[in-house]
């Protein structure tokens, strides 16, 4: 949806962000709109808005930016299209529709939005080398990305992922034979008549795309797939030094105590990602509820909740960038919840996640792995299936929140329930919950006053003025009497009802 003059205006209030840049550009367009365009396309989308003059000096907003128009709108779109189409940047990402004028009063405004480029099309950059001109964006403005930055975004360009390849020297001497063994019984219990069953552990480690040859030169070995999965600790610290794994329980502390219980390498036990994911999944699940359910005169303890959670520790795996400089799969148990952190950026924009139907895993292999005994699911399904989990259970929407700085990926379950209505007060005091409905108090009236201030705004600009997650507020925001939503689902807006 194209912004309006007004809204424009709306957003200056709150100043730039990682999703909003101004330039001054009077007569020409200033070179540095090519850095800003590089770094919205690799981060996460944004607008650039022309003929908009900043004071770094001033801290107000109202007078930091100064809106002052274009003088000569017309030739300067028609040359910012001759560059991008040109040898500038290395792809136009961009539709007709993307690049237009506002006015008022006779002054005219350009706009450029720039979408989220396609993880296939990443890194899009200035110039010829991909190392200097590549750009990314974060609350501060525009800076030239890392250079393990521009390798993570070459490497996720290939759809098949990148741990199908073969590790030379490293071979079945270094898989544990305890957690192989381990996996083939949970594959023999989820498909007892497979032909697999049969197989030597080298075939069937081939089979599963955990062992390879390569035809052309003979060379044959685990993949990276395999090593990870199955491989004993030291070779994979010798091979994956920089990844580390971290699980921690936070509930029940009481005093100083920084967690209940802590699962890191500390030399007990073979720190490979199939050890990893089954010892702590146990410990995740193990104080959710059962309720008694027969099924085929056989006990079921597993319910929606149980696999969701799963579910959510599957995609941790499936897609961490085990490539990056550094980074942590780390797994946190909460009083209220869980939350699931992964190195790397997510490869789909989060409106198609929360969607499903499309699923792009980082590391394919694995995630083969894990769904041949029975976890995760390869049809874009897996995602949409812990909200409605969640969903069922009336507990706030989980929240995925993706830092492009750090270059990770939180999800964050909570069992927090749903915001309180206005009318519902009485009732949630009633039931105990005093405590939700005065916190959801304050907010409300919090948003009420910056949408008497802004006119309307979207969800994360409200969440970020009341210091709330996005999730959080969406919620608020739906139970609302005087509030109402205006536009499509990806460009909602929220304003007061008119009285």
């Amino acid at each position: 949806m194209k912004l309006s003059f007004e809204e424009i205006k709306r957003k200056l209030l709150l100043g730039e962000n990682v999703n909003l840049e101004c330039k001054e550009a009077e007569s020409t367009i200033p070179k540095s709109v090519y850095e800003s365009y590089s770094a919205f396309a690799n981060t996460s989308g944004g607008d650039i808005v022309l003929g908009v003059k900043e004071n770094k000096k001033e801290v107000n907003p109202e007078k930091r930016f100064i809106i002052q128009g274009i003088s000569n709108p017309t030739k300067q779109i028609e040359d910012f299209w001759n560059t991008l189409n040109g040898n500038k940047v290395n792809a136009n990402i961009l539709i007709d529709d993307d690049v237009y004028t506002v006015s008022a009063d006779g002054v005219v405004l350009i706009i450029i939005h720039v979408p989220r480029a396609s993880y296939n099309l990443k890194p899009v950059y200035i110039g010829e080398n991909p190392y200097k001109g590549t750009f990314k964006r974060n609350n501060e403005g525009d800076y030239h990305a890392t250079e393990h930055e521009v390798r993570a975004m070459i490497r996720d360009q290939n759809p098949n992922g990148n741990y199908s390849a073969i590790l030379e020297h490293y071979n079945m001497d270094d898989i544990d034979i305890t957690t192989l063994s381990s996996y083939r019984q949970m594959f023999k219990v989820t498909n007892p008549e497979h032909v697999w069953n049969s197989y030597d552990d080298k075939e069937f480690l081939r089979m599963l795309g955990g062992y390879a040859k390569d035809r052309m030169t003979g060379v044959e070995g685990l993949t990276v797939a395999g090593l990870l999965m199955f491989g004993k600790g030291l070779p994979i610290r010798e091979k994956f030094d920089n990844i580390l794994m971290d699980y921690r329980d936070e509930s029940g502390l009481s005093g100083d105590m920084r967690w209940s219980d802590r699962l890191t390498y500390d030399g007990t036990w073979e720190n490979n990602l199939f050890n990893f994911f089954t010892i702590v999944a146990r410990k995740l699940t193990s104080d959710l509820k059962k309720p008694f359910r027969l099924e085929n005169e056989t006990r079921i303890d597993d319910t929606a909740v149980h696999k969701a959670v799963r579910e959510g520790f599957v995609n941790l795996i499936i897609h961490s960038d085990y490539m990056m400089d550094a980074g942590v799969l780390k797994v946190i148990k909460k009083e209220d919840g869980f939350e699931f952190t992964n190195p790397g950026v997510l490869k789909l924009p989060k409106e198609e996640i929360y969607l499903g139907g499309n699923s792009k895993a980082r590391n394919p292999k694995m995630q083969t792995m894990l769904r041949m005994v029975g976890f995760g699911d390869n049809a874009g399904s897996g995602f949409p299936a812990i909200l409605k989990a969640w969903s069922n259970n009336g507990w706030v929407t989980p929240e995925l929140v993706e830092n492009t700085v750090l270059n990770q990926v939180c999800l964050s379950l909570t069992f927090e329930k749903t915001a309180v209505k206005n009318g519902d007060k009485k009732t949630a005091i009633k039931n105990g919950d005093k405590k939700t409905a005065t916190k959801s108090e304050v907010h409300i009236k919090n948003i009420i006053e910056f949408l008497s201030t802004v006119g309307e705004a979207s969800t994360a600009e409200i969440a970020e003025k009341i210091g709330l997650k996005p999730s959080r507020t969406r919620e608020i925001l739906s139970t609302l009497d005087d509030v109402e939503a205006i536009g499509s689902n990806k460009d909602r807006k929220y304003i007061l009802k008119s009285k």
